[in-house]
């Protein structure tokens, strides 16, 4: 690839900028989106679920059709649709059959609902480490964690990765635990020839409109374990309500909500269904592009794709050598957006840091489920117990979303030109 770099002083030091435009948004939303909303709207059917035991219990036309499409897309026996994918967690670790106070590991690099779902339940968040290339969790982290009191894993296929799913099965199969799967991030992304999500006793999507598909808000829930699909359905929709007429005698965790998903959403989800491929083909270009482009720039840890792995790139993640490089994280921040790059965070998150757990104060102000009976042990949420995760997100990495723009190949090139740009003149930002 041909990139010119203008060695003018950089932007942030007075220079000019190399990127003066504004990236198109995202929006895979077209006329097929809009035409099957309409007709929705029309048919006045916005919804057609019942709380009680009805065959309209399981939703309506659109819901059925969107769910049986997902089945076969992912290869699974059951797809299951909900309100978010926040709904689809706390209907994923309810139905697995987590007991008050059951420990479940968890990543401590995700969105927070991962480890809220297990508290909703009254069961203990137990952080375990990331890997430092996929940023997935870590298989011997995940072990030493585990005490007489863990029931199930939940594994987080971070920003478009897979998992190592080997490795976690072989460990949730030694100490007969579940697994978990939250691939809100990696719609498409395969593992070994089957797709991330599909790997484990339950795992599923999120349709948030950042995602490679949205229907502005909602989840799909997949497993090929007809009892946790059951209950999965039952969670969702009033499970207490319809239990005694389904016959249904395993009352644990049968605390019904209503996580439906509507008919418009799932029209709409139908038609981006059709599109993932595609969307997550341009985003795998796109990264790849920007792989070629940054390759040799010294210090800068692009993202690796595993073996066997394909990756859906909802982030390009990069990990910078602060020692080889001279200068702090936030100072190359400074520079690369003042030069016009958008969509940069320095660090991603480590939920065992955030107050909740550093407080351990949940339910009402008495540090509950953590100083109740049910908490079995003291459970450390100190800093220091995820170093890898810890380290990233203090001072190395370095995130730029993928999500957020629709980005040409000229908007690539200009944004490979600003890192070369700042990677050229590094010196002078120290």
């Amino acid at each position: 690839m041909n990139v010119i770099v203008e060695l003018e002083k950089l932007a942030l030091l007075g220079g000019p900028k190399v990127i003066n435009k504004i990236f198109d948004r995202y929006n895979p939303i077209g006329q097929e989106e809009v035409l099957a909303a309409k007709n929705v709207v029309e048919s006045g059917v916005l919804s057609k679920f019942l709380g009680c035991w009805d065959p309209d219990f399981f939703g309506g036309a659109k819901v059925q059709e969107f769910e049986r499409q997902c089945e076969t897309y992912f290869g699974v026996k059951h797809a299951i649709t909900v309100n978010s994918w926040t709904s689809g967690l706390i209907a994923a670790v309810g139905a697995v059959g987590i007991e008050p106070g059951d420990e479940v590991i968890v990543s401590p690099w995700t969105m927070c609902a991962s480890a809220t779902a297990i508290l909703h339940w009254n069961a203990i968040p137990v952080f375990a480490d990331i890997e430092s290339k996929t940023f997935c969790l870590d298989p011997k982290s995940v072990e030493a964690n585990i005490t007489p009191y863990t029931k199930a894993i939940m594994t987080v296929d971070i920003f478009g990765h897979s998992s190592n799913m080997d490795e976690l099965n072989t460990i949730a199969k030694k100490y007969n635990l579940k697994i978990i799967t939250d691939t809100a991030q990696a719609p498409g992304a395969l593992y070994k020839g089957r797709y991330a999500g599909t790997l484990s006793d339950v795992g599923g999507y999120s349709l948030n409109y950042h995602k490679h598909i949205h229907t502005g808000e909602g989840g799909i829930l997949v497993t090929n374990d007809d009892e946790i699909a059951d209950r999965l359905r039952l969670i969702r929709n009033h499970a207490e309500a319809v239990v005694a007429d389904m016959g249904v005698t395993n009352l644990s965790n049968m605390v019904g909500y209503n996580f439906r998903l509507g008919e418009i959403e799932c029209a709409i989800g139908i038609e981006q269904l059709k599109k993932l491929d595609k969307l997550v083909a341009s985003r795998r270009k796109t990264a790849e592009s920007l792989t070629a482009g940054l390759k040799d720039l010294r210090g800068l840890q692009l993202p690796e794709v595993m073996p066997d792995c394909t990756h859906s790139y909802y982030v390009y993640s990069m990990v910078l050598d602060i020692n080889t490089l001279g200068v702090s994280r936030q100072r190359i921040c400074e520079a690369l957006e003042a030069e016009g790059v958008v969509g940069l965070a320095g660090g991603y998150t480590n939920v065992h840091l955030l107050p909740m757990y550093q407080k351990k104060i949940a339910y009402g102000s008495n540090g509950f489920p953590w100083t109740s009976d049910i908490c079995h042990r003291e459970v450390s949420y100190e800093k220091g117990i995820c170093p890898v995760a810890e380290e990233l997100h203090d001072s190395t990495y370095l995130a730029m979303a993928m999500c957020m723009h629709q980005l040409s190949s000229d908007d690539v090139n200009l944004i490979i030109q600003a890192f070369r740009k700042v990677w050229a003149q590094m010196e002078s930002l120290k």
